[in-house]
């Protein structure tokens, strides 16, 4: 796989979208913003969110819908690398914001659930029903971490709904192509999680004493971040340390692509015939571009 340099100077990326118009836009999480980089590699902000802008996606209202972590790192430099450390004393929590292009209206959407806050909105992916799937990476404490789960929300506002609770760092989350199946990446455990779907926005009953299937645990030190599904049912993890993407075959084995970054955040997929591939690599504050040898999903809203 080549890897040809788009942008660089970014503020630690995250949550790329690839649009019609062959730009992207992207968080910036440390810049507590919402970028737009044209195809000839130029930043533009779109809006600035506050908090910590991770996740972004499309909604069937042409919104673009934002889990926000509430500023859950400080940032720390470590030989011009950005890394992303403990969990600020000031931070309260996370939320789901949704802006509108047209109107340039940023709203939260929801801060709770259930009268209980939100700690770290990571990721989030759309359904065919319009309700999308997010995941709460929870957040560090100093005697330890504040767990995640596994939520499903509507856009109206008026419902939102945890699925999978006390899960040690949820954060990449997508659907298999028919949508039977919402799969998870747990950073710190470097495991791909798959939940099977009971019906749009249900997850069926776990499995035993486990909360999901376990696709992979990957060997040895490896962390997960976001991720982005293949046409053919492929599951393409944003991979840390061994910086790049790991693509996870549902039957469990993997094959690896680097990235010249030890945090490679995300990836998503545009183009024609969805074979053009967008990474974040984070530490080093750029966004690639890449011909994947397969196509990825077309996600149920594009722009």
């Amino acid at each position: 796989m080549e890897l040809e340099l788009v942008c660089e100077g970014l503020a630690f990326p995250e949550g790329p979208v690839a649009m019609a118009d062959g730009s992207v836009i992207l968080t910036e999480i440390k810049a507590q913003r919402i970028s737009r980089v044209t195809p000839d590699g130029r930043r533009e902000t779109v809006v600035e969110t506050g908090g910590g802008p991770n996740g972004a996606a499309l909604g069937p209202d042409g919104a673009l819908w934002i889990t926000n972590n509430g500023g859950s790192f400080v940032w720390l430099d470590n030989g011009g690398l950005t890394i992303p450390g403990p969990t600020p004393p000031t931070h309260t929590g996370g939320m789901i914001q949704r802006y509108d292009f047209k109107t340039g209206k940023l709203e939260t959407v929801y801060d709770s659930c259930d009268g209980k806050r939100l700690v770290g909105p990571n990721d989030l992916v759309f359904d065919k029903a319009g309700g999308f799937w997010f995941t709460d990476h929870g957040c560090s404490t100093p005697d330890g971490r504040k767990n995640g789960g596994v939520f499903y929300a509507r856009t109206d506002g008026g419902h939102i709904r945890q699925h999978r609770g006390h899960m040690i760092s949820p954060n990449g989350i997508g659907l298999s192509p028919d949508e039977s199946v919402v799969y998870v990446a747990d950073t710190q455990l470097g495991r791909l999680w798959a939940f099977d779907v009971a019906a749009p926005g249900e997850l069926a009953p776990n499995p035993g004493f486990a909360p999901g299937r376990v696709i992979c645990n990957l060997p040895g030190y490896q962390l997960l971040d976001s991720l982005a599904v293949e046409a053919s049912g492929k599951v393409c993890v944003a991979t840390i340390i061994n910086g790049g993407v790991t693509a996870f075959d549902p039957d469990g084995s993997v094959e690896h692509y680097p990235v010249p970054d030890l945090i490679t955040t995300n990836i998503c997929f545009g183009g024609d015939d969805m074979r053009t591939a967008w990474i974040t690599a984070s530490a080093t504050g750029k966004l690639y571009r890449a011909r994947w040898p397969r196509p990825g999903l077309k996600l149920n809203f594009n722009a």
